[in-house]
Protein backbone atom coordinates (compact mmCIF):
# COMPACT_ATOMS: atom_id res chain seq x y z
CA UNK A 1 0.00 0.00 0.00
CA UNK A 2 1.12 3.53 -0.74
CA UNK A 3 0.68 6.65 1.35
CA UNK A 4 -1.76 8.09 -1.20
CA UNK A 5 -3.79 4.99 -2.06
CA UNK A 6 -7.17 5.97 -3.52
CA UNK A 7 -6.55 9.72 -3.52
CA UNK A 8 -7.38 11.86 -6.55
CA UNK A 9 -5.12 14.84 -7.27
CA UNK A 10 -5.11 17.84 -9.60
CA UNK A 11 -1.49 18.86 -10.10
CA UNK A 12 -0.53 21.98 -12.08
CA UNK A 13 2.90 22.64 -13.55
CA UNK A 14 3.28 18.91 -14.14
CA UNK A 15 5.06 19.06 -17.49
CA UNK A 16 8.64 19.28 -16.25
CA UNK A 17 10.94 19.64 -13.29
CA UNK A 18 9.72 19.09 -9.75
CA UNK A 19 6.10 18.80 -10.87
CA UNK A 20 6.76 15.98 -13.32
CA UNK A 21 8.85 14.09 -10.74
CA UNK A 22 6.25 14.49 -7.99
CA UNK A 23 3.41 13.28 -10.22
CA UNK A 24 5.37 10.07 -10.81
CA UNK A 25 5.92 9.71 -7.06
CA UNK A 26 2.21 10.28 -6.38
CA UNK A 27 1.27 7.53 -8.80
CA UNK A 28 3.83 5.22 -7.21
CA UNK A 29 2.16 5.96 -3.87
CA UNK A 30 -1.24 4.92 -5.25
CA UNK A 31 -2.75 8.27 -6.32
CA UNK A 32 -4.64 9.09 -9.50
CA UNK A 33 -3.60 12.42 -10.98
CA UNK A 34 -4.90 15.00 -13.41
CA UNK A 35 -1.56 16.41 -14.59
CA UNK A 36 -1.91 19.95 -15.94
CA UNK A 37 0.57 22.06 -17.88
CA UNK A 38 0.58 24.70 -20.60
CA UNK A 39 3.16 22.57 -22.45
CA UNK A 40 2.24 19.62 -24.65
CA UNK A 41 5.01 17.69 -22.87
CA UNK A 42 2.55 16.76 -20.15
CA UNK A 43 0.97 14.33 -22.61
CA UNK A 44 4.11 12.19 -22.38
CA UNK A 45 3.59 11.40 -18.70
CA UNK A 46 1.31 8.34 -18.99
CA UNK A 47 3.83 6.64 -21.26
CA UNK A 48 6.64 7.18 -18.77
CA UNK A 49 4.93 5.50 -15.83
CA UNK A 50 6.17 2.03 -16.74
CA UNK A 51 9.51 3.08 -15.23
CA UNK A 52 8.03 3.31 -11.73
CA UNK A 53 8.37 -0.38 -10.87
CA UNK A 54 5.52 -2.69 -9.96
CA UNK A 55 1.96 -1.81 -10.95
CA UNK A 56 -0.67 -0.62 -8.48
CA UNK A 57 -4.30 -1.60 -8.23
CA UNK A 58 -6.36 1.28 -9.56
CA UNK A 59 -10.13 0.88 -9.71
CA UNK A 60 -9.82 -2.87 -10.21
CA UNK A 61 -7.23 -2.43 -13.02
CA UNK A 62 -3.50 -2.94 -12.73
CA UNK A 63 -2.71 0.05 -14.90
CA UNK A 64 -0.17 2.75 -14.10
CA UNK A 65 -0.67 4.75 -17.30
CA UNK A 66 -4.38 4.97 -16.49
CA UNK A 67 -3.52 6.69 -13.23
CA UNK A 68 -2.67 9.95 -15.01
CA UNK A 69 -4.90 12.15 -17.17
CA UNK A 70 -2.81 14.83 -18.92
CA UNK A 71 -4.53 18.17 -19.50
CA UNK A 72 -2.98 20.94 -21.58
CA UNK A 73 -4.37 24.18 -20.17
CA UNK A 74 -3.45 27.70 -19.12
CA UNK A 75 -3.93 27.74 -15.35
CA UNK A 76 -3.78 31.53 -15.24
CA UNK A 77 -7.36 31.36 -16.56
CA UNK A 78 -10.53 30.22 -14.81
CA UNK A 79 -11.37 27.96 -17.73
CA UNK A 80 -8.06 26.08 -17.47
CA UNK A 81 -8.55 25.31 -13.80
CA UNK A 82 -12.21 24.40 -14.18
CA UNK A 83 -11.25 22.01 -17.00
CA UNK A 84 -8.74 20.22 -14.75
CA UNK A 85 -11.16 19.84 -11.84
CA UNK A 86 -13.93 18.64 -14.16
CA UNK A 87 -11.55 16.00 -15.58
CA UNK A 88 -10.91 14.65 -12.07
CA UNK A 89 -14.58 14.59 -11.10
CA UNK A 90 -15.75 13.09 -14.39
CA UNK A 91 -13.09 10.37 -14.28
CA UNK A 92 -12.95 9.46 -10.62
CA UNK A 93 -15.88 11.17 -8.93
CA UNK A 94 -13.97 13.12 -6.32
CA UNK A 95 -10.95 15.30 -5.59
CA UNK A 96 -8.71 14.91 -2.54
CA UNK A 97 -5.72 17.17 -3.26
CA UNK A 98 -5.05 20.28 -5.33
CA UNK A 99 -1.36 21.04 -5.93
CA UNK A 100 -0.67 24.51 -7.33
CA UNK A 101 2.84 24.12 -8.70
CA UNK A 102 2.85 26.10 -11.97
CA UNK A 103 5.26 29.00 -12.00
CA UNK A 104 7.49 31.18 -14.16
CA UNK A 105 10.63 33.18 -13.41
CA UNK A 106 11.81 36.73 -14.03
CA UNK A 107 15.39 35.68 -14.71
CA UNK A 108 16.51 37.37 -11.46
CA UNK A 109 16.05 40.75 -13.13
CA UNK A 110 16.36 43.72 -10.76
CA UNK A 111 13.90 46.60 -10.91
CA UNK A 112 16.55 48.97 -12.27
CA UNK A 113 16.94 46.82 -15.38
CA UNK A 114 13.22 46.66 -16.22
CA UNK A 115 12.05 49.55 -18.43
CA UNK A 116 9.16 51.38 -16.81
CA UNK A 117 6.89 50.98 -19.79
CA UNK A 118 7.42 47.18 -19.69
CA UNK A 119 6.97 46.78 -15.95
CA UNK A 120 3.13 46.57 -15.85
CA UNK A 121 3.01 43.84 -18.49
CA UNK A 122 5.79 41.88 -16.79
CA UNK A 123 4.08 42.18 -13.42
CA UNK A 124 0.70 41.01 -14.70
CA UNK A 125 2.18 38.11 -16.66
CA UNK A 126 4.27 36.77 -13.79
CA UNK A 127 1.70 37.32 -11.06
CA UNK A 128 -1.04 35.76 -13.18
CA UNK A 129 0.88 32.48 -13.19
CA UNK A 130 2.57 32.55 -9.79
CA UNK A 131 -0.22 34.03 -7.66
CA UNK A 132 -3.53 34.23 -9.53
CA UNK A 133 -3.29 30.68 -10.92
CA UNK A 134 -3.14 28.93 -7.53
CA UNK A 135 -6.03 31.10 -6.32
CA UNK A 136 -8.10 30.13 -9.34
CA UNK A 137 -7.16 26.49 -8.86
CA UNK A 138 -8.17 26.41 -5.23
CA UNK A 139 -11.44 28.15 -6.04
CA UNK A 140 -12.24 25.71 -8.84
CA UNK A 141 -11.44 22.75 -6.58
CA UNK A 142 -13.00 24.15 -3.42
CA UNK A 143 -16.39 22.45 -3.33
CA UNK A 144 -14.85 19.06 -4.10
CA UNK A 145 -12.10 19.53 -1.52
CA UNK A 146 -14.58 20.51 1.20
CA UNK A 147 -16.67 17.46 0.35
CA UNK A 148 -13.65 15.15 0.67
CA UNK A 149 -12.04 17.06 3.57
CA UNK A 150 -9.00 17.22 1.37
CA UNK A 151 -5.91 19.40 1.15
CA UNK A 152 -4.10 22.06 -0.86
CA UNK A 153 -0.36 22.22 -1.50
CA UNK A 154 1.21 25.32 -3.08
CA UNK A 155 4.76 25.55 -4.37
CA UNK A 156 6.60 28.52 -2.97
CA UNK A 157 10.33 29.17 -3.08
CA UNK A 158 13.40 30.11 -1.08
CA UNK A 159 12.57 33.54 -2.54
CA UNK A 160 9.32 33.53 -0.58
CA UNK A 161 11.13 34.52 2.59
CA UNK A 162 14.52 35.76 1.39
CA UNK A 163 15.98 38.32 -0.98
CA UNK A 164 18.10 37.40 -4.01
CA UNK A 165 16.27 34.14 -4.73
CA UNK A 166 15.06 35.79 -7.93
CA UNK A 167 14.36 39.24 -9.26
CA UNK A 168 11.95 41.79 -7.80
CA UNK A 169 8.85 40.37 -9.50
CA UNK A 170 9.55 36.71 -8.76
CA UNK A 171 10.51 37.40 -5.15
CA UNK A 172 7.36 39.45 -4.57
CA UNK A 173 5.20 36.72 -6.13
CA UNK A 174 6.66 33.98 -3.95
CA UNK A 175 6.23 36.10 -0.82
CA UNK A 176 2.59 36.34 -1.90
CA UNK A 177 2.34 32.54 -2.14
CA UNK A 178 3.40 32.23 1.49
CA UNK A 179 0.61 34.65 2.36
CA UNK A 180 -1.85 32.55 0.39
CA UNK A 181 -0.88 29.44 2.33
CA UNK A 182 -1.50 31.13 5.66
CA UNK A 183 -4.70 32.94 4.73
CA UNK A 184 -6.27 29.98 2.94
CA UNK A 185 -5.35 27.67 5.82
CA UNK A 186 -7.23 30.04 8.10
CA UNK A 187 -10.23 30.45 5.82
CA UNK A 188 -10.67 26.77 4.98
CA UNK A 189 -10.11 25.24 8.42
CA UNK A 190 -11.23 22.77 9.61
CA UNK A 191 -12.41 21.25 6.33
CA UNK A 192 -9.36 21.66 4.08
CA UNK A 193 -5.69 21.63 5.06
CA UNK A 194 -3.44 24.11 3.21
CA UNK A 195 0.34 23.82 3.19
CA UNK A 196 3.26 24.69 0.96
CA UNK A 197 6.75 23.66 -0.10
CA UNK A 198 9.56 26.19 -0.54
CA UNK A 199 12.25 24.59 -2.73
CA UNK A 200 15.72 26.05 -3.09
CA UNK A 201 17.37 24.76 -6.27
CA UNK A 202 16.63 21.91 -8.64
CA UNK A 203 18.10 21.01 -12.04
CA UNK A 204 15.36 22.09 -14.41
CA UNK A 205 14.57 24.72 -17.01
CA UNK A 206 12.11 27.46 -16.15
CA UNK A 207 9.88 29.49 -18.43
CA UNK A 208 10.73 33.17 -18.29
CA UNK A 209 8.49 36.23 -18.50
CA UNK A 210 7.86 36.96 -22.17
CA UNK A 211 7.00 40.60 -21.49
CA UNK A 212 10.59 40.99 -20.28
CA UNK A 213 11.95 39.34 -23.42
CA UNK A 214 12.70 36.02 -21.68
CA UNK A 215 12.23 32.44 -22.81
CA UNK A 216 13.48 29.29 -21.07
CA UNK A 217 16.51 29.35 -18.77
CA UNK A 218 18.44 26.94 -16.59
CA UNK A 219 17.53 27.22 -12.93
CA UNK A 220 20.98 26.11 -11.73
CA UNK A 221 23.73 28.61 -12.42
CA UNK A 222 27.49 28.01 -12.40
CA UNK A 223 28.78 27.89 -8.83
CA UNK A 224 25.44 26.94 -7.30
CA UNK A 225 26.64 23.65 -5.83
CA UNK A 226 29.57 25.32 -4.10
CA UNK A 227 27.26 27.96 -2.60
CA UNK A 228 24.98 25.40 -0.93
CA UNK A 229 25.68 24.32 2.64
CA UNK A 230 24.86 20.72 1.67
CA UNK A 231 27.23 21.04 -1.32
CA UNK A 232 24.95 19.13 -3.69
CA UNK A 233 22.33 20.22 -6.23
CA UNK A 234 19.43 17.88 -5.41
CA UNK A 235 17.68 16.04 -8.24
CA UNK A 236 14.04 16.93 -8.82
CA UNK A 237 13.06 13.54 -7.38
CA UNK A 238 14.36 14.67 -3.97
CA UNK A 239 11.23 16.75 -3.40
CA UNK A 240 8.75 13.91 -3.85
CA UNK A 241 8.76 12.83 -0.22
CA UNK A 242 7.78 16.27 1.05
CA UNK A 243 4.85 16.62 -1.35
CA UNK A 244 3.77 13.08 -0.50
CA UNK A 245 3.91 13.83 3.22
CA UNK A 246 1.69 16.89 2.86
CA UNK A 247 -0.84 15.05 0.69
CA UNK A 248 -1.08 12.10 3.08
CA UNK A 249 -4.21 11.96 5.21
CA UNK A 250 -2.31 10.16 7.97
CA UNK A 251 1.21 11.58 8.00
CA UNK A 252 0.25 15.27 7.81
CA UNK A 253 -3.18 15.25 9.43
CA UNK A 254 -2.10 17.84 12.02
CA UNK A 255 -0.41 20.20 9.55
CA UNK A 256 -2.03 23.29 8.06
CA UNK A 257 -0.69 26.77 7.35
CA UNK A 258 2.84 25.34 7.14
CA UNK A 259 5.49 26.15 4.55
CA UNK A 260 8.14 23.44 4.49
CA UNK A 261 11.54 24.83 3.51
CA UNK A 262 13.65 22.51 1.36
CA UNK A 263 16.48 24.78 0.28
CA UNK A 264 19.64 22.68 0.77
CA UNK A 265 20.51 24.98 3.68
CA UNK A 266 20.49 28.28 1.78
CA UNK A 267 18.67 30.06 4.60
CA UNK A 268 21.46 29.22 7.05
CA UNK A 269 24.33 29.96 4.68
CA UNK A 270 27.10 31.81 6.48
CA UNK A 271 28.82 35.00 5.41
CA UNK A 272 32.34 33.57 5.25
CA UNK A 273 31.47 30.15 3.83
CA UNK A 274 28.29 28.19 3.16
CA UNK A 275 28.78 25.71 6.01
CA UNK A 276 31.04 25.36 9.03
CA UNK A 277 32.83 22.27 7.78
CA UNK A 278 32.95 23.23 4.09
CA UNK A 279 36.58 23.21 2.96
CA UNK A 280 37.81 21.15 5.93
CA UNK A 281 37.55 17.79 4.21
Amino acid sequence: MGLLDGQVVVFTGAGSGIGRAVVKRYVAEGARVVAVDVSERVKELPGELGDLGGPHELGGRRDLAGAVIPVVADVSTWEGNAQAVTAALDSWGKLDVFVGNAGITDGAQPLEDIPGEVLPAGFHELFSVNVLAPLLGVRAALDALIASRGSVILTGSFAGSNAAGGGVLYTASKHAVEGLVRQLAYELAPDVRVNGVAPGVAPTRLRGTTALGQSMSDSVLDGTREALPLQEVPPVESYGGIYTLLASRTEAAIMTGTMITADSGLAVRGIARPGGRVGRK
